[in-house]
Parts: C-alpha cells; structure tokens; sequence
C-alpha cells in the first residue's frame, strides 16, 4: 500500500511533530524535581480528562479489543470495556485518600513502603516496573506491526523511530510536558478514530449485516450469556481492572490533579468516553468473523479496513498509530522515571536533584535497548502480559484494604499476597499450553487473598496503624 521509505519518511516527520511541541514547551517551563515527577496540584478536570483519555486509548485499542471479540464476542468486548472504565471510577475514592495521607507523595510503592514495611514494598515495585516494561514493548509492538501491515518497513526501524521521539521530549520535559502532548495528540486521536468507524462501517455493511453473518457462521459471538464469552469477559474484566490501579501514569495523574474535584471529574469522564470506543474497536472482531475473512483475529481491524481504503487513509493511520502510542509511552516513561528517582532517592540520600535525574534518565535509556529488542522480534507479548495481569491481582487487595483498615496488619498482606500467587499460579496456563483454566486462575489471585486477610483479621491484636507517619515519611524533593 506505501512504499518503505514513503512509510518511514512519512513515520519521521509526524513524529517530529509530536516531539518538538513537547520540546518547546519544556524549554518555557523547566520545573524543580518535584514538579518534573508528579506536576503537582497543577491540573484542570478538563486536562486531566484529556490526558488520561490520551494514556488509556494506547494502540493496543487497535488491536486488543478486536481480539477479544473474536474470542468471546459480546461478553468479551463487554468485559475489557468494562475493564478499562472501572479503575477510573475506583480511583475516585483510593486518589483522594492517598493524597490526604501523603500530600507531597509521588508513587504507589511510597504508601506501600510507609505502610506494610520492605517486603511488601519491593514486590509491589517489582510488578510496577515489570508490567510498564511490558505496556512499553507491547506498545511499540503494536505500532510496529501496524506500520508493516501498511509497508515492508522493518519491526526495529519503527520501534526505534517512535522510541527515540518519546524518549526526547519525555525525558527532557517530565510529566507536565506530557500531560501537554497528551493534548495535542488528542487532536489527532479523535477525528482520525471518528474516520476510522466510518470506514469501518462502510466496510462491513453496517451492524444488520454483521449481525446477519455472525447468526450463520457463529451465533454464540452475539449472545451475552455465552459461558465461553463469560469466562473471557470476566479474565479480562479482572485483568484490566487490578493492572490499572498499578500503573504509576495514573497514580501521578492524581497527584497532577488541581484538586479532588479534578480528579472525579476527569477520571469519571475518562471512563465513560473511553468505554465506547473500546467496546467499538471490539466489534471490529465480530466484523472479522462475520466477513471470514483470512488471517490471524489480533489484526482483525486491519483486516476489515485495509481491502479498499483510499492512500490518505492509510497514510492517515500512521499519525493515528503514533498519536496513540506516544500518549501512552510518554506516559510509561515518565511513570517509570519518578519511580527510579524516588528510590534512587531513597537509596543514596545525599545526592543532588540534578544528578538524581541525570542517573535516573540515563536508566531509563539503558532500559530501553531491551524495550527495542523484544518489540522488534514481533513477539505475542500477550503471556507476558497476562502473567504481570496476575500479579498484580494477586497484590490488589492486600495494598488497597490497607488504604483504610487500621488493623491490617504487615504480616497479613504479605501472607495473604503470597497465598493469592500461590493460588493463582497453580491454576495459571504455561506457556503454549490451552488457557483452559485462565479464568480460574484469576479469580484465584484476586479472592484468595481477601479469604486469607478476613481470617487473619479474626486474630485479637492490639497494634493499630497510625496513618499520620505516612505524611511524616514522605517528604517534598526540593525539602
């Protein structure tokens, strides 16, 4: 459809021109460390929509959803729309609690230290890191396999473009400067997404056509009762929900936010705008089944789109594709800056805030040759991501109980984190083999640990947790 060197002239000059804004603005507003991390109490319910807007409709909506639908159908598009909006609604309540108890945080893992000890601490940080290393290669993945359904463009040529664009900008700026570019690329995310279901329309016939089709080739995909569908549904469901209370993009979008008001407004909006188009960019994999069309359902959409599709669109995609991984990627990026200077922080307390964050770059570019490595193999990324997915449920409740009960205990999150895993991965697939128990394996990791809290809870104690040492603990970089 282009040509490799239309395709990477055309992939350089729109990431250009969503690089130097960044840039321009970062040079009028060079912020003090503490800003550069979480931009704090600086944002408008209208700003923080729109970046967290930005930051949840990463490429993988090109993709994932689609995907989903050609599993389970309904119940699947259903449970990953659903996915997505619920943890803007849970952050209504956790967002403005954390900042009451520690009004100069920055990261999650700062609570969870504060609050259950080193242990705790370091498993939560290692899944925080691990799933954003995971989000960052799954998102170049994407864009890379996109790009080539349009052009014989190498995988690591348009992983590498867009990595080293993101990288400018978001390193220099920090998360201010990415919270601006969340802005523009919305500009560019919308319109392009309001064309694309226009296409997407006019190829499939309208929904009475799919619909028609599906009820020959297979009508279990529309019923929302299906068991398979509610099994899909609810994986993801689980999955996508407890992963996102872990994602330090969201958590210094809270800090960001100008006050609770902003934060319940703009997360509250962010979801309900993000379901629809979610839920979508799913039926697109309905579409693709309906239609029998060839191929594999991860490029479902592409598949529908691509047959007869004028030149500007496809050339259009590209800065669509870009817009949506740089949202997100500047995103991770940032999130996983404020986490190394936090601890670097931590770990070498007498080091100045420049050099604090000369080292913490630097890291950042040392983890990015992996990024690059993984992202330009084309790999299925999907185990991967499941298995941080299991993590994370298996964290969710023991981290979050504590936001509130005084009588939890350090012990008790630990031992019951550990039985969530334990659970979980004994039921969770290995690699290649069927995901026959999936579902089971996450409901697993997500209850097992609330039964083993409540039981424990039983126990007689005393010790009660005073939360007024968090705020003690956590101290403003520039103090």
């Amino acid at each position: 459809m282009l040509s490799t060197s239309a395709a990477i002239t055309w992939l350089v000059v729109f990431a250009i021109l969503f690089a130097v804004p960044g840039l321009i603005y970062a040079r009028r507003s060079q912020d003090q460390l503490d800003d550069f991390l979480v931009a704090r109490n600086s944002q408008s319910s209208s700003s923080t929509l729109l970046t967290l807007l930005a930051t949840t409709l990463g490429t993988w909506i090109l993709f994932g959803p689609a995907q989903a639908g050609t599993w389970g159908g309904i119940g699947a598009i259903t449970g990953y729309a659903l996915g997505a909006l619920v943890p803007n609604l849970i952050m209504t309540k956790i967002g403005p609690r954390i900042r009451t108890l520690m009004p100069e945080g920055h990261t999650l893992t700062e609570f969870v230290l504060g609050r259950y000890g080193r242990v705790m601490y370091a498993f939560v940080l290692v899944i925080m890191v691990f799933f954003m290393f995971i989000s960052l290669t799954a998102g170049l993945t994407a864009i890379a396999e996109m790009v080539a359904l349009l052009a014989p463009v190498p995988l690591w040529i348009t992983a590498t473009i867009v990595m080293v664009a993101t990288l400018i900008y978001t390193l220099y700026g920090g998360l201010r400067v990415t919270i601006f570019t969340d802005r523009l690329q919305m500009l560019v995310i919308i319109p392009f997404l309001i064309v694309l279901i226009g296409f997407g329309w006019h190829a499939t016939g309208g929904i009475t056509l799919i619909v028609h089709n599906l009820q020959d080739k297979a009508p279990h995909l529309l019923n929302p009762f299906d068991m398979n569908g509610l099994k899909s549904g609810l994986t993801f469901f689980l999955a996508v929900v407890l992963t996102g209370l872990f994602y330090q993009g969201t958590w210094q979008r809270i800090f960001a936010a100008r006050n609770n008001r902003a934060i319940r407004h703009g997360f509250i909006m962010s979801g309900l705008l993000g379901f629809p188009i979610i839920f979508i960019m799913g039926l697109f994999g309905l579409a693709f089944v309906g239609m029998d069309l060839p191929g594999d359902g991860s490029v479902a959409l592409f598949s529908v789109l691509l047959s007869d599709v004028p030149l500007w669109f496809a050339i259009g995609l590209l800065p669509l594709g870009l817009a949506l991984i740089m949202s997100s990627a500047d995103s991770t990026i940032s999130g996983l800056s404020s986490i190394f200077v936090i601890d670097i922080r931590r770990l070498l307390p007498n080091l100045g805030n420049q050099r604090l964050l000369v080292l913490s770059r630097w890291l950042i570019v040392v983890l990015s040759v992996p990024v690059l490595i993984v992202a330009s193999q084309g790999y299925s990324i999907l185990y991967l991501f499941l298995l941080a997915d299991l993590l994370c449920c298996a964290a969710a409740f023991p981290v979050f109980f504590g936001f509130y009960s005084t009588r939890y205990q350090s012990y008790n999150a630990a031992l019951s984190t550990l039985g969530g895993l334990i659970a979980g991965l004994w039921m969770f697939p290995s690699p290649g083999a069927p995901t026959t128990y999936l579902m089971e394996s996450f409901l697993l990791a997500t209850l097992v640990p609330v039964a083993i809290s409540l039981v424990l809870l039983l126990i007689p104690t005393q010790v009660r947790f005073d939360f007024s040492i968090l705020a003690q603990r956590v101290r403003n970089l520039e103090g």
